[in-house]
């Protein structure tokens, strides 16, 4: 039988070993999906801690639950392991490691680079390998084709090569692995023809496009369309900051056309491991094809100037009510990149906190997901959010709106809020300056919603 053949009923029958590489936010509830769906599935990942508390029946994300992944260790059929020799009994192994920027904001691919490696050094006949990390296009093709040849075995006949973009939302409480569309792009029509076959089983529509240059390409578009719109409606919000317009009104407002317009919504500023980060790894790759992506370096301008125009807003809040933001005492809510998430990687809320003490100010933080952050080098805790705290505080800084967080409270005890996020559009006691716009009294509320 040939082995595209053997590989194929493997996995039509689920007798296939699915092997997952990297145990994060994107990896373990794949890793999730194919035990649930009766594949024998094997997790590797270099942190000890990580291993352990997941054979142990512990998950260190949000969006797989610890009782359902308890379901599928011990005698179940996932298994965590540090041991990478181990790969070897996979039939299928899919790549799901960090692509982050350099100091220099080149593409850092030195994770991909080890698993490729590790892959490597237990490739054998017949095995399908599957790059999920977000990068470049030209990743696949260029950087782990080449490497997994170098064992004397060709890609699409000896052993099978695709690249099959993540996508996953943290915390989303409707799009998850299984009814996200799944886009694949095989380096032959039998590697696309397998790795369509392997997502089939676990993921409801998968999505077919000609190469894995395509689906690299795809992926980063994705995340380069919304940095942009951010960009722009960051933008916009300056601009009515200007004309001393609400932008959250006007956001609503434009949002009634039933065409032809897409709600995006301004902020303190991109983060993430996708939407800071995707666009510059496209720029940087048009570079080496002497064109520069014009429209994707202006909006990373723009975003990347919004936890500055944060601070100057907070800055502006304290002046009216004749205090100074040097000395002054500044709580900021929330520090994950988005809301319900433990997840700091490029939060702006990080930058805020470094801006205002540099400026002076007196800063702490509470989050009910993130207990300790770095910065400069220094641990900051989280503190509670009393009454006491909150009143103490000149300004209140909300920079993530956590769903947990009781809002109504925030603004009953706080004087002055400075809200980037729009989460204080009921009426409250405080005065409420929203990220653009003149400052809401006491008393009133906003129109807009996010």
């Amino acid at each position: 039988m040939a082995r595209d053949t053997e590989l194929l009923a493997r996995i039509e029958s689920h007798d296939a070993v699915v092997g997952i590489i990297g145990l994060g936010y994107v990896g373990l509830p794949l890793a999730v999906a194919f035990a649930e769906a009766g594949f024998r599935t094997l997790g590797f990942d270099v942190k000890p801690e990580v291993i352990d508390g997941l054979n142990a029946g512990r998950s260190h994300i949000t969006d797989v639950t610890s009782k359902r992944l308890s379901k599928l260790t011990g005698d179940g059929p996932f298994e965590a392991t540090l041991d990478f020799d181990r790969l070897g009994e996979a039939d299928a192994v899919v790549i799901c490691v960090p692509t982050p920027l350099s100091k220099t904001d080149d593409p850092d691919l030195s994770y991909v680079v080890a698993a490729a490696e590790a892959v490597r050094s237990t490739l054998r006949p017949g095995q399908l390998v599957v790059l999920e990390s977000t990068t470049y296009p030209g990743t696949t093709r260029e950087i782990v084709q080449p490497m997994l040849e170098e064992t004397g075995l060709i890609a699409g006949e000896d052993f099978f090569l695709s690249f099959s973009p993540e996508r996953v939302d943290p915390a989303n409480p409707v799009w998850h692995i299984e009814n996200t569309p799944k886009i694949v792009g095989g380096l032959t029509p039998t590697c696309h023809r397998l790795t369509t076959a392997l997502y089939g089983e676990v993921i409801d529509e998968v999505v077919e496009v000609s190469s894995p240059e395509a689906a690299e390409l795809a992926k980063l578009l994705e995340n380069t369309f919304r940095a942009v719109n951010i960009g722009m409606v960051n933008e916009m919000a300056v601009v009515a900051d200007r004309l001393g317009i609400d932008i959250w009104e006007v956001i609503e407002a434009a949002a009634t056309k039933p065409y032809g317009f897409m709600k995006f919504f301004p902020g303190p500023g991109l983060g993430g491991h996708c939407i800071p980060v995707d666009p510059i790894f496209l720029a940087w790759k048009m570079k080496t094809l002497q064109y520069r992506t014009r429209f994707i370096e202006l909006a990373a301008e723009v975003n990347g100037e919004m936890p500055r125009w944060v601070v100057e807003r907070t800055a502006e809040a304290l002046n009216d009510a004749r205090k100074p933001l040097n000395g002054s005492d500044v709580l900021v809510l929330g520090v994950s990149y988005k809301p319900d998430v433990d997840d700091v990687r490029e939060s702006p809320a990080l930058d805020i906190i470094k801006i205002l003490m540099q400026r002076g100010a007196n800063v702490e933080f509470h989050d009910p997901f993130v207990n300790v952050l770095e910065i400069d080098g220094e641990l900051e805790h989280s503190v509670e959010l009393t009454a006491e705290r909150l009143e103490r505080a000149d300004a209140v800084v909300i920079t993530t709106d956590h769903s947990s967080v009781d809002y109504g409270f925030v603004g009953s005890q706080a004087a002055i809020i400075v809200d980037p996020r729009n989460a204080m559009r009921e009426a409250c006691d405080a005065i409420v300056y929203p990220i653009a716009g003149p400052p809401r009294a006491s008393g009133s509320s906003l129109a807009g919603k996010s």
